[in-house]
């Protein structure tokens, strides 16, 4: 039953009101467990089970829904989840483009909004909207900067590119295009794809038509296979650059020998198991791949640890926002905001996470590892200094 159409009455809604004041934590989850997006949604759906069931002595309850990578959908999910549920909190959507109509939901709701997506919009640059949305995947202008910094520095002087149409390749682009100059960094080309697209042969003829010493390829999960492994098959041998939205063992089982090569800027996550045994990536890492392994039987991927994080951040913020109002409460969804914003250095999957009024992403240079794609794994090439 809608709530706001039911047309409750005074009494009614002073009851609702009151039961709402001793509620358990709820927390609604949206992400694309289907469609384009659902290589990102689904290890999401299943790291759910995973989760923590209590925070503060307080029951959390977690309501999930399917946006099915549709931005109408991810909207009346998460207006869904607000009215008829009444979550203290959202997280989702797994896609920049779902997500960024999901802002408008929170800051009417004034519900607070961790984001599983990647693009730099949906924090920057902050305004009314931006400011009930947090994001646990680092900003891409942060990864892009790092691999730049990377590409120069081994030789490389003309970059071709290819990218997804949608917010997350065109903020990758964006990023290449205003740091290449200032690295000596010529860009060749701006050629594009849809995640769903089946070929991108088109795409790779015309980078190749450039000739350029080596080619950034701005996607995620199994669509990013497709321009490479065109590249490859037409007989392209130069340096090839990924980004973050690779690591997932999916990515590496459907590109096979194609992908191998590969190097990107990405979460301590993907390379924990190479970092010494007492580095706070690894423990965040192992405690998370424990709970998951025993709901689930299987090793989870990046993207299911994005989840894990944002969970994360809200089991830091709450012991603070509960001394201050019950869930339920309008009250508890400011605190709730407020704590998120205060936090300082977290170490979660995705990096080192300090968040502040002005900054909701929270990371620096000390979240961003070099990565390789070697003998069918993620292997750490550089750790920040």
């Amino acid at each position: 039953m809608k709530l706001v159409a039911a047309g409750l009455s005074i009494i009614a809604g002073t009851l609702l009101l009151a039961s709402a004041a001793n509620a358990d934590i709820k927390v609604g989850i949206v992400v694309s467990g289907s469609g384009p997006g659902s290589a990102l949604g689904q290890p999401q759906l299943r790291t759910i089970a995973a989760l923590p069931k209590e925070i503060g002595g307080e029951k959390i309850v977690y309501i999930s829904l399917d946006d099915e990578s549709d931005t109408t959908k991810g909207v009346q999910n998460a207006r869904r989840l607000v009215i008829q549920d009444g979550v203290d909190i959202l997280i989702g959507s797994s896609l920049t483009p779902v997500t960024m109509p999901m802002l408008d939901v929170a800051m009417e709701s004034k519900t607070p909004l961790i984001s599983l997506a990647a693009a730099t919009a949906i924090v920057q640059p902050m305004d009314d909207r931006r400011k009930w949305a947090f994001k646990v995947v680092p900003n891409d202008d942060l990864m892009a900067g790092a691999i730049l910094k990377h590409i120069a520095k081994s030789g490389v002087k003309t970059l071709g590119y290819v990218g997804v149409s949608d917010g997350y390749g065109e903020g990758y682009y964006k990023e290449v295009a205003r740091l290449a100059p200032t690295l000596g960094l010529t860009v060749t080309t701006h050629e594009v794809y849809a995640r769903a697209d089946t070929s991108v042969t088109g795409q790779a003829l015309k980078v190749l038509a450039t000739n350029p010493d080596a080619v950034f390829i701005a996607s995620a999960g199994t669509p990013a296979v497709l321009p490479q492994e065109a590249l490859r098959d037409r007989g392209y041998t130069g340096k090839i650059f990924q980004t973050h939205g690779i690591a997932s063992e999916e990515f590496i089982k459907l590109g096979g020998a194609k992908v191998e090569g590969a190097v990107f800027t990405g979460e301590a996550f993907t390379i924990a198991e190479d970092l010494p045994s007492d580095n706070p990536f690894r423990r965040v890492r192992e405690e998370f791949v424990s709970s998951y392994e025993k709901v689930n039987g299987s090793k989870p991927n990046i993207f299911a640890a994005h989840l894990w994080d944002a969970v994360a951040l809200l089991k830091k913020a709450a012991p603070n926002a509960l001394k201050a109002a019950k869930p339920g409460t309008p009250e508890f969804r400011i605190a709730l905001r407020d704590e998120i914003e205060r936090g300082k250095d977290v170490h979660l999957n995705n990096g080192l996470s300090t968040m502040s009024p002005t900054d909701h992403n929270g990371y620096d240079e000390r979240s961003t590892f070099l990565i390789k794609v070697e003998g069918g794994k993620f292997r750490l090439l550089e750790a920040p200094k």
